[in-house]
């Protein structure tokens, strides 16, 4: 669904992705995972072309999005959550998930299946996304990226700052829309224990490098989270 070959990014004088190169395959969740700092919400903006690659090449199917702006790239098929969620808090829960449409043919509704997974944003429609907690503000970024019907989510530390029960409703979310097999998935994520959880693949950045690559259920023997503490 999504390939990557020989990305590289510049910030001044520093090298900050360094020759990237990995699958996300349809169907599957891919997670990435990596310390603070090494990179990796970096890549994920150069991937929405919210940062221009400096080099490389970035394939979404037959297309070749690399020097594409990033509104093409939400019409081509990908849903980006970013970190922090970064949802229209002065807009309602309804108004924000209208947002998401706007790829769509005018006059879409919002798609059923984004309240089957988070019930709360059906009973919270008339409230302004500000006055949500933070775990709800994360479940209306995903359901507003959901909304367009991407084939590929990307996910930026959906965990962080959220309440231990909400997480598992995300978890149970990625997990449903992977058993779809309708879209491929690539989730960042520090919290170990949640990645591994979801985890088809798994890359380890450093220092913006991918360092450690396999299949989600070697990430144990691999050693995978005494890497990550290093």
């Amino acid at each position: 669904m999504l390939s990557v070959e020989n990305l590289n990014q510049y910030y001044g004088g520093s090298h900050i992705l360094r020759g990237l190169s990995f699958d996300v395959p349809a169907g599957q969740v891919t997670t990435l995972l990596g310390r603070n700092g090494v990179g990796k919400t970096t890549l994920l903006k150069t991937l929405m072309g919210l940062v221009p690659a400096a080099s490389g090449a970035i394939r979404f199917g037959a297309e070749d999005l690399t020097r594409v702006p990033s509104h093409a790239r939400v019409r081509a098929g990908i849903g980006y959550v970013p970190q922090g969620r970064e949802i229209f808090p002065r807009l309602t829960v309804g108004e924000n998930l209208l947002m998401g449409l706007a790829p769509r043919p005018r006059g879409e509704p919002v798609p059923a299946r984004i309240f089957e997974m988070f019930p709360v944003l059906r009973q919270m429609l008339g409230r302004r996304g500000g006055d949500l907690s933070g775990g709800q503000q994360q479940q209306l970024a995903i359901g507003r990226a959901l909304a367009a019907g991407p084939r590929l989510l990307i996910l930026d530390e959906p965990t962080e700052g959220i309440q231990p029960s909400i997480i598992k409703d995300i978890e149970r979310a990625i997990r449903g829309l992977a058993a779809t097999g309708e879209m491929a998935i690539l989730l960042v994520e520090q919290y170990y224990d949640f990645a591994r959880a979801l985890a088809d693949h798994y890359l380890v950045m450093e220092r913006g490098e991918i360092v450690m690559r396999g299949r989600g259920a070697d990430m144990d023997g691999d050693g995978v989270r005494a890497r990550l503490a290093v």
